[in-house]
């Protein structure tokens, strides 16, 4: 299956669970190829052949982008070197959960979160040490009569009990021995975190590119933290006090491909519930598709926050206007 069926394939999916899925981010460098959204709960989602494909700075600009948007990144995949990946199991890269079609249709459609995930060594699961404590203790059994049964120590039993996780045939010999499940689900939607190994914060955001140093720096003059993206089909997320007045930031000429960038910041906004503005030299027109464009001569004139709104709540609050 081509890369590109198989992100129709995943947007399909995701709004068959209910969720509103962004326009594809069709153009490059591009750190995901879907936002999504269903209540409470955000999707930033990279979609991709082999999950070996996935590189640290990808998977470090994701994690700064679900701080910044308060959303979940994540990959879909097919397969891992020579394997694929397995339905019921998330894996890790650079700190991102990574699944595969078949878990994220269990997960997102059918309510059946996995309960497996894979680490260095095998596949593990993560154990209810309170739930496995009253078993234990309702047959009566001690640490040690536990252990003999297990074919470990006693102070592995313990260690289970405390929270450590279990390899998947120890977790599948405690749930025959006591006949019920012991097992948590996995949490994808917030980030593996109970079960991950610690990866390191990714590293800061980048510098800005020369260019688009006057438009942070306006930014910045009126109170907004300005977090450069260097994949990301914005230049920049930058933040507000109130979450609901954040901008995605673009900055270029006007062109074609900036039409279409800003179309896709304002279809990722939607799902974000982020305001896009684009910073043009000659702005011919209002918006795109609700994303503001903002001459760099009227930024410039701009003396803080409230000017700023409403500068881009006049070009947007309105239909937009055709080419």
């Amino acid at each position: 299956m081509s890369r590109q069926a198989l992100v129709g394939n995943v947007s399909a999916m995701l709004a068959d669970a209910g969720f509103a899925v962004s326009d594809r981010i069709a153009v490059r460098p591009k750190s995901f190829d879907l936002a999504a959204r269903r209540g409470e709960d955000v999707l930033l989602v990279k979609v991709l052949s082999n999950v070996d494909a996935f590189d640290a700075a990808t998977g470090a600009e994701m994690r700064r982008l679900g701080h910044y948007l308060n959303a979940t990144p994540m990959v879909v995949s097919l397969r891992t070197r020579d394997e694929d990946l397995k339905p019921g199991v998330v894996y890790f890269r650079h700190g991102v959960p990574a699944i595969s079609p078949d878990t994220a249709v269990d997960m997102f459609v059918e309510g059946v979160p996995p309960l497996i995930y894979a680490a260095p060594g095998g596949l593990y699961v993560n154990i209810d040490g309170e739930v496995l404590a009253d078993a234990r203790e309702e047959r009566d059994w001690s640490l040690g009569q536990l252990a003999s049964e297990l074919g470990v120590s006693r102070r592995t039993v313990s260690k289970y009990e405390d929270g450590m996780n279990a390899s998947v045939e120890v977790a599948a010999r405690l749930e025959e021995v006591f006949d019920q499940p012991l097992a948590s689900p996995v949490d994808v939607l917030d980030g593996g975190e109970d079960v991950r190994d610690a990866d390191p914060e990714p590293d800061e955001a980048p510098e800005p590119d020369p260019s688009d140093e006057p438009v942070v720096s306006v930014l910045t003059k009126v109170g907004y933290t300005v977090h450069p993206t260097q994949r990301a089909p914005f230049k920049a997320v930058s933040e507000d006090e109130d979450p609901a007045d954040s901008l995605l930031t673009g900055h270029s000429e006007f062109t074609r491909t900036a039409e279409k960038r800003a179309r896709i910041m304002s279809s990722v906004g939607e799902i974000t519930r982020t305001r896009s503005v684009y910073v043009v030299d000659d702005a011919r027109r209002e918006n795109v598709d609700g994303t503001a464009l903002i001459e760099r001569e009227e930024l410039a004139g701009v003396e803080d926050a409230d000017d700023l709104r409403d500068l881009i709540y006049g070009r947007v609050d309105r239909e937009p206007e055709s080419a």
